[in-house]
C-alpha cells in the first residue's frame, strides 16, 4: 500500500503553485494533463516506501507551460492555469480536501492583495515613510507619564540597576560542602527561631 506525501498549496490569478514535500525522493514522476489532474509518485525513506498522489485540480491546467522542479527536499510545481480567474479551492468535487493537502502560507497572496507584479519587493505600500522606525527613541519618550502609573517601576523597570536585587546569593556546592563541615563561615547571621 501506497503512503500520501504532504502537499502545499498557493495561487495566483495565473497560477497555482504545488510542493510536494517529500524529502531524498527517488524515482519521482510527476505528470500534469490539460484536464487539471496532478498525478505523483516515488520512493523515499530507508525502507524506500512508495509514496503516491493523484489530484483533480479545480480547473484545467496549461501543461506546456508548467514547470516542475525535482529538489532534495521537495517538488516543485508552478502550473499555469488554462483561464486566468481565481479558484475558490484547490480540488474538485464538494468534499473536504485530505488531511495532507495544505495551504501554502509562505506564498499565499489574497486575491484582494494580488498586483500581479510577484515579489512582495514590488508590492505598492501606498506611499507609506518607513524612515521614521528606525528610531524607536521618539516612542520611548512619550512613554514618560506611563512609567510613572506603573506601582514602583520606575526607571528600575527596564533591567539596569541589578544591585538592589531582593534575590538570595546561590552557593557553589563546594562552598556548601565547606560550610558544613565548619569550615568557613556564612555572610549571612543566623536569626533565632522564634516560637509562637
Amino acid at each position: 500500500m501506497s503512503r500520501h506525501p504532504e502537499v502545499k498549496w498557493a495561487e495566483r490569478e495565473d497560477k497555482v503553485y504545488l510542493t510536494v514535500l517529500l524529502p531524498d525522493a527517488k524515482n519521482a514522476k510527476v505528470n500534469v494533463d490539460p484536464e487539471g489532474t496532478f498525478t505523483f509518485s516515488a520512493t523515499a525513506g530507508t525502507d524506500n516506501n512508495l509514496y503516491e498522489l493523484k489530484l483533480d485540480l479545480l480547473e484545467k491546467v496549461n501543461v506546456e507551460e508548467c514547470k516542475i522542479n525535482i529538489g532534495v527536499r521537495n517538488i516543485f510545481c508552478v502550473l499555469e492555469k488554462a483561464e486566468k480567474k481565481w479558484w475558490e479551492k484547490l480540488l474538485r468535487g464538494n468534499e473536504k480536501a485530505p488531511h495532507y493537502v495544505k495551504v501554502d502560507w509562505d506564498k499565499w497572496v489574497d486575491e484582494d492583495d494580488d498586483t500581479g507584479k510577484g515579489a512582495p519587493a514590488d508590492y505598492d505600500l501606498g506611499g507609506m515613510d518607513f524612515s521614521k522606525f528606525g528610531d524607536m527613541g521618539g516612542m520611548m519618550g512619550g512613554m514618560g507619564g506611563m512609567m510613572d502609573g506603573m506601582g514602583g517601576l520606575g526607571d528600575d523597570a527596564m533591567g539596569d540597576d541589578f544591585e538592589d536585587s531582593d534575590d538570595e546569593e546561590v552557593k557553589k556546592p563546594e562552598e556548601k560542602v565547606k560550610e558544613a563541615q565548619g569550615g568557613e563561615a556564612s555572610k549571612e547571621k543566623a536569626e533565632p527561631l522564634s516560637s509562637t
